[in-house]
């Protein structure tokens, strides 16, 4: 019965390890894909803050060095006149302009700052980014380019992980960005699968934004991003998944805050997809491989075929490294894989979400519940 397991757990390896390759692949084709340089529209680019982590000089400041051809403004908004963002984002303004102390409306903060954003708004699209979010000059066009076709409503972005500082933990988390989130979310995107909108980026037309209620339909719920884009394509409209690749800048003091936070986001992605959640356990084939080899490791098959996926497993993490301008980084594999694996596995029972210093329930329909 031993050697049956050890069998099944290395062909679950072996499956997701040639799973990986084509995952990298897909990376490596969108970071080939030129974003589109035009029309530039005029747009108003909303930014909730909330605290101040390292990294947010640089983040805001990249939004101000836009090369985009119409006019386009930063709006700013901290809920808490007392919360570390607000001396950090005074920075910065002018050119960008700050709404500081706007009421808390619902459940989900992030988007009560969005409803008083786009209420402040002066162009006709919208441009959602969050705070941990870093851009390129060329991000504003790209991202907003495509909404000049009358088809298309929204228009959001995968994202890449960068660690905010040589931490540790920082570092650990921006690799699930890298060789988990980036490469599944590319390649079920690729496949027409992923049916994805991403808070990295979500560029709309304000008038579309006025025909779904405005943000505040979205007051009360874990995943707004999602919820925005089905909402969209409800109303018969394309969202369009732009080639360009911000970076997610990411900050971890400590184990427990990168638990919590990969936890959260396993949780949301289980409660808005379930069976697509149970299949992301083949985007683990090292580890599944592991467990074979733990349970057999004096059968030579199980060791020849654990030797293919971790060779494979190396490669893909390899390829999307290159593929995003880095040197591999093969030391890392091992701990960040098994680190994905105990998430995912946490990740399918139900359970509370920490976000914003606050713990939530969150109900069947992905509304927030204070407890």
């Amino acid at each position: 019965m031993l050697t049956a397991a050890a069998i099944l757990f290395v062909v679950l390896g072996l499956a997701a390890a040639a799973q990986g390759l084509l995952a990298a692949r897909a990376v490596a084709r969108l970071t080939a894909t030129r974003p589109p340089a035009g029309p530039a529209l005029p747009a108003s680019v909303l930014k909730p803050l909330y605290g101040a982590e390292p990294g947010l000089d640089d983040n805001l400041a990249s939004h101000l060095r836009q090369d985009h051809a119409a006019p386009h403004e930063l709006l700013l908004a901290v809920a808490d006149p007392a919360d570390a963002a607000v001396p950090v984002a005074r920075r910065f303004c002018p050119p960008a302009r700050l709404n500081l102390g706007g009421a808390v409306l619902g459940a989900n903060r992030k988007v009560s700052q969005l409803v008083h954003l786009a209420r402040d708004a002066a162009h006709p699209v919208l441009a959602v980014v969050d705070a941990d979010m870093r851009v390129s000059p060329r991000w504003l066009t790209a991202v907003t380019a495509p909404l000049a076709d009358p088809a298309v409503g929204l228009v959001t972005c995968l994202y890449r992980g960068v660690a905010a500082d040589p931490g540790f933990f920082s570092r650990l988390t921006a690799l699930q960005v890298d060789w988990h989130f980036l490469p599944s979310a590319a390649l079920g995107e690729s496949l027409g699968q992923a049916h994805g909108c991403y808070g990295a980026t979500m560029a709309l037309r304000a008038e579309t934004l006025a025909g779904l209620g405005g943000f505040e339909a979205f007051l009360d719920l874990l995943a707004d991003d999602h919820a925005l884009g089905a909402a969209v394509r409800a109303l018969g409209l394309q969202v369009v998944v732009s080639p360009e690749l911000p970076a997610h800048v990411m900050h971890e003091a400590g184990p427990r805050g990168l638990w919590r936070h990969e936890l959260r986001w396993a949780r949301t992605v289980r409660l808005l997809n379930p069976w697509g959640y149970l299949g992301l356990g083949l985007t683990h084939p090292l580890p599944w491989a592991t467990l074979g080899l733990i349970l057999a490791p004096s059968n030579p098959w199980i060791a020849g075929a654990f030797g293919v996926v971790l060779a494979a497993r190396l490669a893909a993490t390899a390829r999307i490294d290159r593929a995003l301008g880095l040197a591999p980084r093969p030391a890392w594999v091992p701990l960040r894989d098994a680190l994905s694996f105990l998430v995912w596995i946490a990740g399918l029972w139900p359970g509370r979400v920490a976000w914003g210093g606050r713990r939530f329930r969150i109900g069947a329909d992905g509304r927030m519940n204070p407890g």
